[in-house]
C-alpha cells in the first residue's frame, strides 16, 4: 500500500513540474511574461526619438507602433495550439530566441522598413511566449488552489510590466539612444534561454490526429483582419473606408469558416466544445467585456491628465501608478478571495467595484483633484484585476489539460480583441459627445471649429494659431467639451461593466478544488522509468 502511494505521489510531482521546483518554474514564466508586457508599452515614449532619427512617413510610423500587437494577437491561437502539439516548452524557448534576435535587429535598425520588420518579428516571438506561459502554468500546478495563487502572481507581474514599460523607456531615453529600449531585451533572453531549458518541464496534448495547418492559417489571417479593422476604427477611421471595411469583412468571413472547419474535423485545432461549458464561455465573455469597458477609457484618462490638467508625461505616469499597485494587490490576494467567495461572487464584485470607481471618476472636472483621482484609480485597479483574475482562473481551470495551449491562446486573444474594440467603441462615444459642442464657438471660423473637433490636442493647436480672444474661447470650449465627453464615456463604460456583472452570474458559485486524478503506472512502466532515470 505504501509503495502504491509513493508511486502515485511521485507521478504527481513529475506531472507538476518536479514538485518543489514548480515555484521556480513560475519565476521563469513570470520573467518571460514581464519582458513581453514591458515591450508592448516601452516604445510609446520612444516614438518622438524614432521619428526624429529615422524620419518615417505617417503610414510607416503607424505600422511601427501597431505591427507588434497586430501580429501578436493574430498568431496567439496558431502558436498556442502548436505548443499543445509539439511541446509548450519548445515553442516558448523558440519564442525566447526569436524575441532576442528581433530585439537586436530593432535596436540597430537604420530605416523605418527594417524597424517594422523587427517589430513584426517581436510580435511573432510574443505570440509564442504568451500562451506558452499560461499553458505551462496550467500543467505544473494541477492543484487548483496552488494554481490560483500562481495565476495571481502571474497577473500581478503583467500589471507591473505594463506600468514599467513607459518608465523604463523614459529612463533609457534620458541616458541612451532610442535603440536601447530594444537592446535591454537581449541580456534577459540570454539568461532566459538556458534557464528555461534547464528548469521548465516539457508538456504537450494527447497528440491525436494531424495538426490543422490550414485551420491555423485561417485563424491567423482572420484575426489579423479583425484586429486591423478594429484598430483603424479606434484611430478614428470611418467604417465605410475600404481599408477598414475590407479587413473587417474578410477577417469575419475567415473566422466563420474557421469555426465551421473546426466543428467538422475529427481532431480540431481548437475544441469548440469548450464553449459549451458555461464557466469557460462566460469567462471568455467577461475578459472581452472588462477590456472593452476600460482600455479605451485608460487612453482617454491619460489625455485628460495631460491636456486638461496640464501634467507632464512623467507626472501622468506617476498619477496612474496607484492603479498598477492596486492591480498587483488584487492579483496577490486573488487566490484567497477566490477560495472564500467563489468565481461567481468574485467576478461579479470585481465588475461592480470597477463600475463604482468609474462612476466616482465622473466627478473629475476642469480642476485637479488628486484625492479623488487617487481613490478612483485604486478602486479601478483593484476591481479590474479582481475581475480578470477570476475570469482567467475559471477559464484555464475549466479547459482540459491537453487543450491548455489553445485555451490560453483564446484567453489572450479575447483580451486583445476586447482592448481593440474598446478603443474603437469608447473613442467613438467620446468623439460623438465632444465634437458637437465646438460647432458654434463665438468668433471662431467654421473651418477652425471643424479642425478642432477632431481631438483636444488638435483644438489646442488651432487655438494657438488663432490667438486672441477667439483662440482663448476655442481652447476653453474644447476643454469643457472634452470633460463632458469624458463624463459620457465614463457612464457608458459603467453600463458595460454592470452588464459584465450580470454575465458573471453564470459562473460557478464555489471553487471546485478536487485533486487531479492520477493514473497509477504499471509495474513495467515503473521499472522502465527507473532505468531511464
Amino acid at each position: 500500500m505504501s509503495g502504491t502511494t509513493t508511486a502515485a505521489a511521485g507521478l504527481r510531482r513529475r506531472a507538476a513540474g518536479a514538485g518543489a521546483n514548480r515555484w521556480v518554474v513560475l519565476v521563469v514564466l513570470c520573467a518571460s511574461l514581464l519582458l513581453v508586457a514591458v515591450d508592448a508599452t516601452v516604445l510609446h515614449v520612444a516614438v518622438p526619438a524614432v521619428t526624429e532619427d529615422l524620419r518615417p512617413g505617417a503610414i510607416e510610423l503607424l505600422w511601427i507602433v501597431d505591427i507588434y500587437p497586430l501580429v501578436c494577437a493574430s498568431l496567439l491561437i496558431l502558436f498556442g495550439t502548436l505548443g499543445d502539439r509539439v511541446g509548450r516548452r519548445r515553442v516558448l524557448l523558440l519564442g525566447y530566441a526569436l524575441f532576442g534576435l528581433a530585439s537586436g535587429l530593432a535596436a540597430l535598425a537604420h530605416d523605418p522598413q527594417v524597424l517594422i520588420v523587427a517589430r513584426a518579428l517581436l510580435g511573432v516571438g510574443g505570440a509564442m511566449i504568451m500562451p506558452a506561459t499560461l499553458s505551462i502554468l496550467r500543467q505544473v500546478f494541477p492543484d487548483r488552489r496552488e494554481r490560483a495563487l500562481a495565476i495571481g502572481i502571474w497577473s500581478a507581474v503583467a500589471a507591473v510590466g505594463a506600468a514599467v514599460g513607459p518608465l523604463l523607456g523614459g529612463f533609457l531615453l534620458e541616458h541612451f539612444w532610442w535603440g536601447s529600449v530594444f537592446l535591454v531585451n537581449i541580456p534577459l533572453m540570454l539568461v532566459s534561454l538556458p534557464v528555461g531549458r534547464l528548469l521548465l518541464p516539457e508538456s504537450k496534448g494527447d497528440g491525436k490526429g494531424p495538426w490543422d495547418v490550414v485551420g491555423a492559417l485561417m485563424a491567423a489571417a482572420g484575426l489579423f483582419g479583425m484586429v486591423l479593422g478594429v484598430k483603424r476604427l479606434g484611430g478614428g477611421e470611418q467604417v465605410a473606408s475600404l481599408l477598414t471595411l475590407v479587413p473587417l469583412v474578410v477577417g469575419a468571413v475567415l473566422l466563420v469558416l474557421f469555426v465551421r472547419r473546426q466543428r467538422r474535423r475529427e481532431f480540431p485545432l481548437v475544441d469548440l466544445r469548450m464553449f459549451a461549458r458555461p464557466a469557460f464561455s462566460t469567462s471568455v465573455g467577461c475578459i472581452v467585456l472588462a477590456m472593452l469597458a476600460l482600455v479605451g477609457l485608460e487612453l482617454i484618462a491619460a489625455q485628460y491628465l495631460q491636456l486638461v490638467l496640464g501634467l507632464s508625461p512623467l507626472e501622468t505616469g506617476l498619477r496612474l501608478l496607484p492603479l498598477t499597485f492596486a492591480a498587483m494587490a488584487a492579483g496577490l490576494a486573488g487566490a484567497r478571495m477566490l477560495r472564500r467567495f467563489g468565481p461567481r461572487r468574485m467576478v461579479c464584485a470585481g465588475f461592480v467595484l470597477t463600475a463604482v470607481a468609474v462612476l466616482l471618476l465622473t466627478a473629475m472636472g476642469g480642476e485637479d483633484n488628486p484625492g479623488l483621482l487617487l481613490f478612483g484609480f485604486v478602486l479601478l485597479g483593484f476591481g479590474l484585476e479582481t475581475t480578470l483574475f477570476g475570469a482567467y482562473e475559471s477559464m484555464l481551470s475549466e479547459a482540459p489539460p491537453e487543450q491548455a495551449g489553445g485555451a490560453a491562446a483564446i484567453g489572450e486573444t479575447s483580451y486583445q480583441l476586447g482592448a481593440g474594440i474598446g478603443i474603437a467603441l469608447l473613442g467613438s462615444v467620446m468623439n460623438a459627445a465632444y465634437a458637437p459642442g465646438l460647432a458654434n464657438v463665438s468668433g471662431v471660423p467654421a473651418s477652425a471649429s471643424a479642425a478642432a473637433s477632431h481631438s483636444l490636442g488638435e483644438a489646442y493647436e488651432v487655438a494657438a494659431r488663432l490667438g486672441g480672444s477667439a483662440g482663448v474661447a476655442l481652447q476653453r470650449a474644447a476643454r469643457d467639451c472634452f470633460v463632458h465627453g469624458l463624463h459620457v464615456t465614463l457612464l457608458v463604460s459603467a453600463g458595460l461593466l454592470l452588464l459584465g456583472a450580470v454575465m458573471a452570474l453564470r459562473l460557478p458559485r464555489v471553487m471546485q478544488c478536487e485533486a487531479p486524478a492520477v493514473e497509477l503506472p504499471k509495474p513495467r512502466e515503473v521499472v522502465e522509468s527507473r532505468v531511464s532515470a
